[in-house]
């Protein structure tokens, strides 16, 4: 064989070669997380992620919401693990107010790869979600009215200064006469799990939040060591700052995306990204 020809079958060799090798490492790649499941809080449902939902949807993301039934801790999560059953990759797990305490349950989950407290509660485990108020004054427009079936409502006259003090009277009065009443008993319900503990969590921070103290919203989120947002908004976050909400659950996929490709990186046996 002639010098030209020894090289040209050397240069298909090595090309051959840096195909097989290369092909492990396409399948290997772990996905960008572009799932994000939604969990609506007590005295709401879940068409009030409509706002999130349009953002999040626009940007490319696979969005699925729960319907809570909002009648035990062990209810809530179950619907929470029905909808993490039926997504196709890592998701981040979102939650509003009681929200908080149901993906901190099921957030343990395989496929949640991180979580997001909107105005949220985060109990640790073997703790229940009324403890998290202790030491703490929730303000006065906030008021429960307990049905003689243990199932509570906000005040009807209580409700828009309590939960939606900056959406319209309209709007208001829709979500205040078709609120979801919450089992009371979920609030002395113990945590076996607390996600937070080993999943990065983002928390966005309603600054005008009147359904609870303000330095309990911020006790908590420092305590989860979450990436706090603030945003001038009532306990309807959710649903009046739809945009907000969404930029954080963005940012969390994106940052979540970013290390998993990083640890993938540092873990190929020549450092480059597998």
């Amino acid at each position: 064989m002639s010098r030209m020809g020894m090289t040209m079958m050397a240069a298909l060799t090595a090309a051959t070669l840096a195909a097989t090798t290369e092909a492990p490492r396409a399948e290997a790649s772990s996905p960008p997380v572009k799932n994000v499941v939604l969990v609506h809080g007590a005295f709401a449902d879940g068409s009030g992620w409509r706002g999130v939902y349009d953002e999040l949807t626009q940007r490319g993301y696979r969005v699925t919401i729960v319907q809570n039934p909002l009648t035990s801790l062990a209810d809530d999560v179950a619907a929470t693990k029905r909808a993490l059953d039926r997504q196709d990759g890592p998701a981040i797990l979102v939650g509003h107010s009681w929200g908080g305490t149901v993906i901190t349950e099921a957030g343990v989950d395989e496929k949640v790869a991180g979580l997001v407290y909107v105005s949220a509660l985060s109990p640790d485990a073997g703790e229940t979600t009324a403890q998290q108020y202790e030491g703490f004054t929730t303000p006065p427009e906030f008021v429960l009215e307990t049905h003689d079936d243990g199932f509570g409502f906000i005040k009807a006259d209580n409700f828009k200064a309590g939960f939606a003090a900056d959406t319209t009277d309209a709007d208001a009065a829709f979500m205040r006469d078709s609120q979801v009443p919450i089992a009371m008993s979920v609030f002395s319900t113990p945590l076996q799990h607390a996600a937070w503990r080993t999943k990065p969590s983002w928390a966005v921070i309603a600054t005008d939040d009147k359904a609870f103290d303000q330095k309990m919203l911020q006790a908590m989120a420092k305590r989860i060591g979450a990436d706090v947002t603030e945003v001038p908004a009532s306990h309807a976050v959710f649903k009046t700052q739809p945009k907000v909400v969404a930029d954080v659950i963005d940012r969390a996929a994106r940052q979540v995306s970013a290390e998993t490709q990083r640890r993938a990186a540092a873990s190929a046996p020549d450092g480059t990204p597998q």
